[in-house]
This record gives C-alpha cells, structure tokens and sequence, in this order.
C-alpha cells in the first residue's frame, strides 16, 4: 500500500481533518462534572478541550493502526490519530495519568492512556444515528423501549502498560457515573473479536449466539447485507471454558455485567475484527456491580 500522497492531495484532506478531530470542538455535550473518578494517580475524566480529545485519537491511532494493524485511510495516516466524524457530536472519557505528563509547547499536562467514546440518544437522533448503525440495526430495538435513553459506547482501548484492573474499573466507574447523572438505562455498542475469518472464530461466536443471545424483547441483528452468521457450531459441541478464555477480556467484561449479544456479526476489515452487537440494559447490572462503580470512594471501590 502506498502511504505517500501529493501536495495537492493533502489540502484536500485539511478540511476533514480540522472538522473530525477535534481542532474544533464545539460545546461540551455533557453538562456535568468533567471529573468522574479518581485512583492516585488515575483520573477518569471528560474531555473539555480540544487537545484532550486529540489526545484521545492519537491513543486509539496507536493502539488500533500501530499495535494491532488496522488500515489508515490517507487523512488518518496523515493525522496520526484516529479520527471520524463522531468525534465531534460525542463526550470523550479519559484516563489520565497525573504521574507521567507529556510535555507540549513547555507545558506539563496529563497523558492519556486509556478512552472510551460516549453518545448518547437524542445526541445521536440529531446528526443521523449511532455509529453502531453502520453494522446493526438497531431502529427497532429502539422504538420497542422507546422509553428508556440509549447510550452508545464505541472507540475503547487502554495504552498496554496500563492494562490491568485499576485502569478498566476506573474506566467502568466513569461510565456509571455519567450514567447515573444522565439518567440512561440502556448500553450498546460493537465489540470486536481480532481477526475477519469468521470460521477460525467458530467456537468464540457460537458461544456468544448460544449462551449470550439477547432474548426477543431485547433482540437487534446485524444489517443483512453485512451480517455473518454466529451459529457456526452445535451447543453442545462447545467447550464453554475454552470459548470463555479465547473471547476478547473486553467482551468477557461485559458479559459479567448482565450484557446480551445481537445476532449475526459482522466483519470489519478496515480494523481486522469481527464485531458483535453488545446490548446492556442497566437493570441488569447487579447489586454488587453497582456498589462497586457507582457513588462513594473510587479508592476502596476499585481496591475492593
């Protein structure tokens, strides 16, 4: 693939790169506290500044093009961030290390080394749906509880010294903060399983369609002309403990949370995955996982 372009080329991708990535944001989405949690050094936060959201794509760019090989497209390549269009309709969550800041024209400022993308509902109804949209249909499952608020979760991925359990639990109490004060009740986004061959992800999917179906009140499928099937082997052909350790930890996360699975996946070859629908309605969430994320001390929640 060739990665270089010309002069005239690039000026033309200036305009999607001022709009997309964050050189222009526009007013903060959520009205709320930008703080929604704090461990030591560890702050889950909100971006509110232009530079905080940058800093978010330029850590989705390395994670998902350089460290896992999804394919740039040329503005992307050029950025060096990962940028779309959602990203300036969308709150940003971060996680910020006080400990360890990056130095920008002189001036310290905390680095970002884990995100998450939030969209909620009516934000999403104003400037054409979900992105979650573009792989699965999600209209109907809407519609049927129309009225509970949906928010959407996409864009997730934490720097690899940081991958532990401090980090993604301080992530998980950001979102339930934001939940709880935007009074949502429904989470989906698309989940991702490396890799575009369907049939060398045959146990991973069939465990997901036997053992996490949505049931119908909660169901949405895959857009047809995208949809690959998930059933790829018979129930009892599974080996449970071997599905549960191969599936992705993000995936897993969810699943002890209360979570559903859509049906049918679909494959992303840009990203080199194969996504699954996550349904999460928040009445699912126990007790204990409530307690544990919700309100109180992050310190002796996310050390307990």
């Amino acid at each position: 693939m060739n990665h270089l372009v010309s002069r005239g080329k690039v000026a033309s991708f200036l305009p999607k790169l001022r709009a997309y990535s964050g050189l222009r944001l526009p007013a903060a989405k959520s009205d709320f506290s930008e703080t929604l949690g704090r461990v030591g050094s560890l702050e889950a936060r909100l971006a509110k500044k232009a530079h905080e959201v940058r800093s978010a794509q330029r850590l989705r760019y390395n994670v998902f093009y350089k460290e896992m090989s999804a394919i740039p497209a040329a503005a992307t390549l050029l950025a060096r961030r990962d940028v779309d269009a959602f990203d300036t309709i969308c709150d940003h969550l971060n996680v910020v290390d006080h400990d360890w800041p990056r130095l920008v024209f002189g001036m310290k400022r905390p680095r970002v080394v884990g995100t998450y993308r939030l969209l909620r509902q009516e934000i999403a109804q104003q400037h054409g749906g979900f992105y979650t949209q573009s792989e699965f249909d999600v209209a109907a499952l809407m519609a049927r509880h129309s009225k509970l608020r949906f928010l959407e979760l996409g864009r997730s991925c934490v720097l690899p010294p940081y991958r532990n359990k401090r980090t993604v639990e301080l992530l998980w109490h950001g979102i339930s903060n934001y939940v709880a004060q935007h009074r949502l009740d429904v989470l989906i986004g698309c989940a991702s399983l490396e890799g575009t061959n369907p049939d060398k992800l045959a146990t991973q999917l069939s465990f997901l369609h036997h053992f996490a179906r949505a049931p119908e009140q909660w169901r949405a499928s895959a857009l047809p002309s995208r949809s690959v099937e998930m059933n790829r082997m018979p129930k009892e052909a599974i080996n449970a403990k071997v599905a549960l350790r191969e599936l992705p930890p993000l995936v897993k996360g969810y699943l002890r949370l209360g979570a559903y699975i859509g049906d049918g996946a679909v494959v992303d070859h840009q990203f080199g995955t194969t996504d699954v629908l996550i349904i999460l309605p928040m009445q699912n969430v126990t007790a204990r996982y409530r307690d544990r994320f919700i309100g109180g001390s992050e310190e002796q929640k996310i050390a307990a």
